[in-house]
């Protein structure tokens, strides 16, 4: 099956020809399957908003391209804001970005920019708003009578409601509380798996990314380090603590037990796994 996106050669240079000239993205190439979910990390100034806003066509590239579905997004330059419904882009604090008097009518403005009207509309709306956990009684409420939790939801489900083929969050949990956090990462979850839907995490947390992606891209000078599945590339801790990168805290445990000479797998992520471990050492037998 054909990836859903491709980045081929990507690079996005700022500044040409200026003595501030310099490539925040450089020669990036990878897919991305179908309903997969994609963790991407890095550090600030690694190039990660920069990569995510090509590949709904809010920058173009210096050089390379972007293809959607096989097709180069930039080939017709006047259909773009179609690539823009079909990949939709959450903004690290989105909920700046409200504006109408009703959380329905910012759910709506999506949908309505599409040219959905009436009973469409009406469930577009609804059930974006169910999936991020607004209730029916919210629709007719301020959004800036809400909770900065729940302003998030909205901002989120406004992207929902356009039922993009990719979903792509920057930063989704930034600057809320761990319950807030952890409730807005369970409704991305249910998102994914009853829609079945592609959905790009870019994220700070390292614990975030290793909960949720199927695969992780990890970012460091405008290029790609590494990538795999998060038990690959949390086998390669040693090399990401050296680069200034973090790793899950379960995995930095699983490190500091292997140092002090104990027979375990320092690429575990989940406290399951290292609970495994501990309990077949435990019981005599290997580390699984």
């Amino acid at each position: 099956m054909e990836p859903i996106l491709q980045i081929k050669h990507l690079t996005h240079t700022y500044g040409i020809g200026t003595p501030f000239q310099r490539s925040a993205v450089e020669d990036v190439s990878f897919d991305v399957r179908e309903g997969e979910f994609l963790g991407i990390i890095g550090h600030t100034g690694s190039g990660k908003s920069t990569l995510i806003q090509h590949l709904n066509g809010l920058l173009r590239p210096t050089s390379g391209q972007v293809l959607l579905a096989g097709k180069d997004i930039w080939a017709e330059p006047k259909k773009i804001r179609d690539v823009r419904f079909r990949v939709g882009l959450v903004f690290q604090y989105p909920e700046y970005q409200l504006f109408e008097e009703t959380v329905y009518k910012d759910i709506a403005f999506g949908p309505t920019n599409m040219g959905r009207t009436g009973a469409e509309l009406d469930r577009c709306v609804r059930e974006a708003a169910r999936l991020v956990g607004i209730r029916d009684d919210q629709l007719d409420k301020s959004p800036f009578e809400l909770s900065g939790g729940q302003k998030r939801r909205v901002a989120l489900a406004g992207v929902l409601a356009m039922e993009p083929d990719v979903l792509i969050l920057d930063e989704p949990t930034a600057g809320l509380d761990p319950a807030g956090r952890e409730n807005l990462m369970a409704n991305i979850r249910d998102y994914h798996r009853n829609k079945q839907k592609t959905i790009l995490l870019v994220s700070h947390s390292m614990d975030e990314i290793a909960r949720n992606a199927d695969r992780i891209l990890v970012l460091k000078g405008s290029h790609i380090l590494m990538s795999g599945a998060p038990g690959e590339v949390f086998a390669r801790g040693a090399e990401l603590l050296a680069a200034g990168l973090d790793v899950p805290q379960i995995t930095r445990i699983a490190m500091a037990l292997k140092a002090r000479g104990l027979p375990i797998d320092p690429a575990v992520y989940t406290v399951e796994a290292l609970e495994r471990q501990l309990l077949a050492l435990r019981k005599g037998g290997a580390a699984c």
